[in-house]
């Protein structure tokens, strides 16, 4: 069973095989390498290049996490080791929406569930503590390990954004796609 730790301790969200907590500049070197791997950032809008420095100065700048903008890091129970991050983002308290953002940049846990637990965690915390109706997101049409990660949680595809993204000269449709309150899966 998945559960919330008491308020106030380390606060972090558990699920079966995952913990999601706050992001910090002592996770910088491991954010700034995930978006500097070609592998992990294949089918996500990547920035421009940066340093470690600047990693770690908008990880202490950026504001604490809110309603409206939330960022954690994935986290392994059995080590604790950080090997991704995901985002709930855009909510608004009228709307009862957000949109969802997540990778794990450790490619060594790439198919192994990580990423299927740390999408139900935080969809039934987006649902459960942030009382969303509905969590969001768009992937690319050639991702398809991403795409039977969201399936499996629930999420359905909505509409098709024709020739949104742009990897390597060639451009790819995005599938929007939603999973409302109700919806979720369990494993």
């Amino acid at each position: 069973m998945i559960g919330h730790e008491p308020e106030g301790a380390m606060g972090m969200v558990l699920g079966e095989r995952v913990k999601l907590r706050a992001m910090g500049p002592e996770d910088a070197e491991a954010l700034w390498r995930w978006n500097h791997d070609p592998d992990v950032m294949r089918w996500m809008n990547d920035n421009h290049p940066s340093t470690p420095e600047h990693v770690e100065k908008w990880l202490a700048e950026r504001p604490r996490n809110t309603y409206g903008d939330l960022l954690l890091g994935i986290e392994t129970r059995s080590d604790a080791a950080l090997i991704g991050l995901v985002a709930l983002s855009g909510a608004e308290p009228e709307t009862g929406i957000a949109e969802l953002d997540i990778y794990l940049g450790e490619k060594e846990h790439w198919g192994r569930g990580y990423a299927t637990d740390a999408m139900r965690t935080v969809c039934r915390y987006g649902f459960d503590k942030m009382r969303l109706h509905k969590i969001k997101l768009t992937v690319v049409t050639e991702n398809h390990a991403a795409q039977q990660v969201y399936k499996k949680v629930g999420f359905l595809e909505e509409g098709r954004l024709r020739q949104s993204f742009r990897r390597d000269g060639v451009w790819y449709d995005q599938l929007a796609m939603g999973l409302l309150e109700g919806e979720l899966r369990e494993a």
